[in-house]
């Protein structure tokens, strides 16, 4: 009798670890959200779940199609959902079609407008997310900011940038954001046959306006984005939101001033990788780097507004290098597929010669945090040093607004009031323009004989 337990025990015993190597009679893997993020960039889906997903995927031509197969899955509601979230506006994705595509399969066929270069990874668990598959797709003609920055058809249009312009903000509020280009160039008038190398007029009686013999470009970068939320209020308040909407009116401004033009590192709610964020202030030989941010602290005490520098040493206070670190891991939260590697951009990076542009932004720095003070009070009264990475532009003066703490209730709130973040723009721009008029920028052509 002992003996016959003792089989059937081994037996129950080897059936079960059967089971755990092969799957058999498991409980299909449970997904828990779905999320859609279309962009001019790069639309990116992004399926989230309890466990580790196994999948495959393939590209099928004529017409274009990317499917994806997800095994140890039954369809469910939440991936039946997937198809609703594709809008007309998508400008990668037709459709979606979710179907089971044999037991345990999921297959997602998702019809594309154009060729695409997709990106499939994955992401471990981080934070509020669990297991993630991520599906980025490229256009297989990128996207050029430069161009895009000379295809602005009107300044009212221009200035818009997806927000209201400055003088009827509540009009454009009750429009959703049209996606326009990155940023796009004011007309020029018609009798100023080369713009690059003639002096622009300067607006009379005021004092501010540089003279120089170019435009400005500057480089609106606007703090995390689609699967990175940034910092979260007490209310529920997204700092991606907030970060946008000021982008937008800072935008408005600089393309309403004659002698600037201004480019969104990104101009909706989507993700943008911190070193994509360097590379397209660089790919329009962006004169200036403006990263806006409105982020919390341990304390919900802490307040007030502070610009910030790249330092090449350490941070110049604990709240500094607190913020640094939480800003710097954003890419592990908005996901970044790290299978794909760019020499060029690492050793942009990775550059040293980074001197003259951090004493510059100490400059520009100074001259924002001196405006920034007359709409807030000042968390600290002197510029502060971290090693962010959305800094390390080695060759654009490059600088971090800390707009607000959004942790802050008082400030939280201020932070969505929308004559609040108007007066921000307004304080930045004329920061900028004190900074200008007493350091114009040199011509393309003598930059480059000094190269």
């Amino acid at each position: 009798m002992l003996t016959r337990r003792r089989l059937i025990g081994s037996a129950a015993a080897g059936l079960a670890l059967l089971v755990s190597r092969t799957g058999i009679g498991a409980t299909p893997g449970s997904v828990l959200a779905v999320r859609v993020w279309p962009a001019k960039d790069y639309t990116r889906i992004t399926i989230e779940s309890r466990d580790a997903l196994v999948f495959n995927h393939h590209s099928v031509r004529n017409p274009e199609r990317l499917v994806v197969d997800l095994e140890g899955l039954e369809l469910n509601s939440i991936l039946q959902s997937l198809p609703t979230k594709i809008t007309g506006q998508d400008p990668y994705i037709q459709l979606i079609r979710a179907g089971r595509n044999r037991p345990g399969v999921v297959r997602l066929v998702i019809e594309l407008k154009a060729e695409v270069i997709p990106q499939v990874f994955t992401l471990k668990p981080i934070g509020e997310y669990g297991h993630r598959l991520v599906l980025d797709l490229y256009p297989a003609e990128p996207v050029d900011p430069l161009l895009a920055l000379l295809e602005k058809l009107s300044p009212e249009e221009a200035a818009a940038g997806g927000a209201a312009p400055p003088a009827v903000p509540e009009k454009a509020e009750e429009k959703p954001p049209r996606r326009v280009a990155d940023a796009e160039r004011k007309p020029e008038p018609p009798h100023r046959e080369a713009p690059a190398e003639r002096p622009l007029p300067r607006k009379p009686g005021s004092e501010d306006e540089p003279a120089v013999t170019r435009l400005i470009t500057i480089a609106i970068d606007p703090g995390h984005g689609g699967e990175d939320p940034g910092a979260v209020g007490a209310a529920g308040s997204y700092e991606k939101n907030v970060t946008l909407s000021v982008g937008r009116r800072l935008k408005a401004r600089i393309d309403a001033e004659p002698n600037m033009r201004a480019m969104l590192t990104r101009d909706a709610d989507y993700f943008v990788p911190l070193q994509q964020r360097v590379a397209k202030a660089r790919r329009v030989q962006a004169d200036l780097f403006v990263s806006i941010h409105a982020d919390a602290f341990i304390s919900p005490t802490a307040r007030g507004s502070s610009v910030f520098v790249l330092s090449d040493k350490g941070a110049s206070s604990t709240a500094a290098r607190w913020l640094a670190q939480k800003e710097n891991a954003a890419d592990l939260i908005g996901g970044v597929n790290l299978g794909v590697k760019d020499s060029h951009l690492a050793r942009t990076l990775l550059d040293l010669s980074q001197t003259a542009a951090i004493n510059d932004s100490l400059k520009v720095g100074k001259a924002v945090l001196g405006e920034l003070g007359g709409i807030n009070r000042l968390h600290k009264g002197e510029v502060e040093q971290a090693s962010f990475a959305v800094l390390k532009a080695p060759d654009i003066p490059s600088i971090l607004i800390e707009t607000a703490f959004i942790s802050n209730p008082e400030e939280e709130a201020r932070l969505n009031d929308e004559a609040y973040q108007d007066r921000m723009a307004e304080a930045i721009l004329r920061g900028l323009r004190r900074y200008f008029a007493k350091n114009p920028p040199m011509s393309k052509s003598k930059l480059a004989s000094l190269n």
